[in-house]
């Protein structure tokens, strides 16, 4: 004798079994627009070169977070030091790699080091002679070194330029711009970000901004480093807040409110075993009732209706246009 409570059981495994993961990743926006014109950054190596190159420290420093999610959650604080030059200015003030370089005071203005544009907008802004004072911890512990920088006799070594996509609340994607691009706009090498793609539904078109526009600041924080950009829309996404943007355009610097929205939701599920499910999931819907006995299908091109699993109805588009009489 089938037992009924045993066949339940079966079954309500059977469909466990049968539920998929959710998915890790949103799915790419199929509406974006990147000219292949400005996936390259600007031949501009000539005109570098004509820049002031301002002191040397030999200090080289990179970002000490080395992940997203340290870069929006705060991580570690400071640039950390990756190299010091021999019988530099910094290896005479007694800086190691490894150190994280936390603040600069110079002439009394002390500035907070969070990214490498910082340190080389203090390495511009020192005059050859002078010294300065920097803020450091190592293992956690504070100390102050003293750097008496010299000229700079060639420029330092370019940066490749990198790309960030912000994807959830505005359809942007930002380069790094060139230190020629960052310097003709009073920013520090290594700081801003130029608008290389858009999505087409991208709230921030409407607002009038543009393919090659230079962000410089968005709110009251000057853009240190793109990064800053995507942490500002995440802010202003869960207010509901508008972003207030300063950009350049044709050397010109302007500010608009730009919005930001939300990704459309486009993954519906409904399940109450063993009774109805419910799915519905980027153009294709499924609902199934009584394990199955009921069960409709439905896609952009073609619908199924099935009963008692063998009984089938269905439909679907032809290959041609309705003939319209004349």
């Amino acid at each position: 004798m089938i037992d009924p409570a045993r066949v339940f059981l079966i079954l309500l495994l059977g469909l466990t079994a049968c539920a998929t993961d959710l998915p890790q990743q949103a799915p790419p926006l199929q509406d974006w627009e990147e000219p292949l014109a400005l996936f390259e950054e600007p031949d501009d190596e000539v005109a570098r070169g004509e820049l002031a190159f301002g002191s040397f420290t030999g200090a080289h420093v990179a970002d000490a977070r080395g992940t997203l999610d340290d870069l929006l959650g705060g991580g570690p604080s400071g640039i950390e030091v990756v190299r010091i030059v021999e019988n530099s200015p910094a290896d005479a003030a007694g800086l190691r790699a490894g150190d994280l370089l936390l603040e600069a005071t110079s002439g009394g203005t002390r500035r907070a080091l969070a990214y490498p544009s910082d340190w080389r907008a203090v390495e511009l802004a020192a005059k050859p002679g002078e010294p300065f004072d920097v803020v450091f911890d190592r293992a956690n512990r504070r100390g102050r070194a003293t750097l008496v920088p010299v000229p700079r006799l060639r420029a330092p070594d370019r940066q490749p330029a990198e790309r960030f996509r912000e994807d959830q609340h505005v359809g942007v994607v930002v380069r790094t711009a060139t230190e020629v691009e960052a310097r003709a706009a009073g920013l520090a090498p290594g700081a801003g970000a130029v608008v290389v793609g858009l999505s087409r539904r991208s709230p921030w078109r409407g607002a009038g901004l543009q393919f090659g526009d230079l962000l410089t600041q968005v709110g009251d924080e000057v853009l240190s480093h793109p990064e800053l950009l995507i942490r500002a829309i995440s802010a202003a996404a869960a207010s509901d807040d508008p972003v207030a943007v300063r950009f350049v355009r044709d050397g010109e610097a302007r500010t608009v409110e730009a919005p930001v929205t939300q990704r459309a939701q486009r993954l519906r599920e409904v399940n109450l075993p063993p009774l109805i499910r419910y799915t519905s999931e980027r153009g294709r819907a499924e609902t199934s009732v009584l394990l199955g006995l009921i069960r409709h299908e439905r896609t952009r091109a073609a619908w199924e209706l099935r009963i008692l699993w063998v009984i089938r109805f269905g439909g679907g588009d032809a290959d041609r246009l309705l003939e319209v009489d004349g």
